[in-house]
């Protein structure tokens, strides 16, 4: 099929599909298509990918079923857009991709597609580890840990490297209660010492193990952090809107005056749903 035909089969529809979508972005990128579309490649749509992805938290956080409908059809470009660069290459095409993770899911789930047993949620992801271990050669600690990408927002990899390490794990959250309060004690000498590096590397050893004591209690530290951050622009906020009442701002009042607002905010118990 010539690209003309390709293009009126295209513009003849009244209602498209999954298999349009892929036609879509072949027909932009092909010559005579879109001249943006034509010259991205992997690493000039990574941005754009990250973006998409966190578009449809957004909705997904906000309860938005329209909001998360778009999302995703933008999300699914982005993949039918990366796919596309690959079958470019000659390296595979979107049904090739799609079959790959057809198998894997299929593998990995023998409790639904063969005879394996997974009767909880424990066990289906204990069955998942091993067998993504096995596909994957990861025969040890450290090969799992090298497995988690840098690329994760680093709270997020922190709690997914302690998870693995669990083998070296803190007894209980007095100990790790323990160790946090050592690490800060260590902050606090770096900063003394005024060596740049040393508090750098200091700081980050107190935010890995703030990230490992949220493992460890049931929290979520991503989702704790998001919400300490909410609650801190809710307050902050408030307090900004209570200085202007009084018809000051807040760059010129003493620290003490800003201390009282915040004190009082605080009593009004303002979270990030006042905002």
């Amino acid at each position: 099929m010539t690209r003309e035909e390709k293009l009126q089969e295209i513009l003849q529809k009244n209602a498209y599909n999954a298999d349009d979508l892929v036609r879509i972005v072949e027909l932009l990128r092909l010559p005579g298509g879109c001249p943006w579309d034509m010259e991205q490649t992997h690493k000039s749509l990574r941005k754009d990918f990250i973006e998409e992805t966190y578009e449809v938290i957004e909705a997904i956080d906000n309860d938005d079923p329209a909001l998360l409908r778009e999302e995703l059809g933008d999300a699914l470009l982005q993949i039918v857009m990366h796919a596309r660069i690959e079958e470019e290459a000659g390296r595979a095409t979107f049904d090739e991709i799609a079959g790959d993770v057809c198998r894997k899911m299929i593998h990995r789930h023998p409790h639904v597609f063969g005879q394996g047993k997974a009767d909880s949620v424990a066990e289906v992801l204990s069955n998942w580890e091993k067998i993504k271990s096995e596909e994957k050669s990861r025969n040890t600690v450290t090969d799992k840990l090298n497995a988690i990408p840098r690329q994760l927002p680093a709270l997020m990899r922190a709690a997914k490297i302690g998870k693995k390490a669990a083998v070296l794990d803190f007894p209980d959250v007095a100990s790790i209660l323990s160790k946090a309060r050592e690490e800060l004690l260590e902050v606090e000498a770096a900063l003394a010492e005024k060596d740049p590096d040393q508090v750098l590397e200091e700081v980050g050893d107190l935010l890995f193990t703030a990230a490992n004591l949220a493992r460890l209690v049931g929290v979520e530290p991503e989702e704790a952090l998001t919400k300490a951050t909410d609650k801190f622009v809710a307050r902050f906020s408030a307090v900004e809107a209570c200085a202007t009442s009084l018809g000051k701002d807040l760059a010129d009042m003493s620290d003490q005056d800003k201390d009282k607002l915040w004190e009082n905010v605080k009593k009004m118990k303002i979270s990030e749903k006042n905002r």
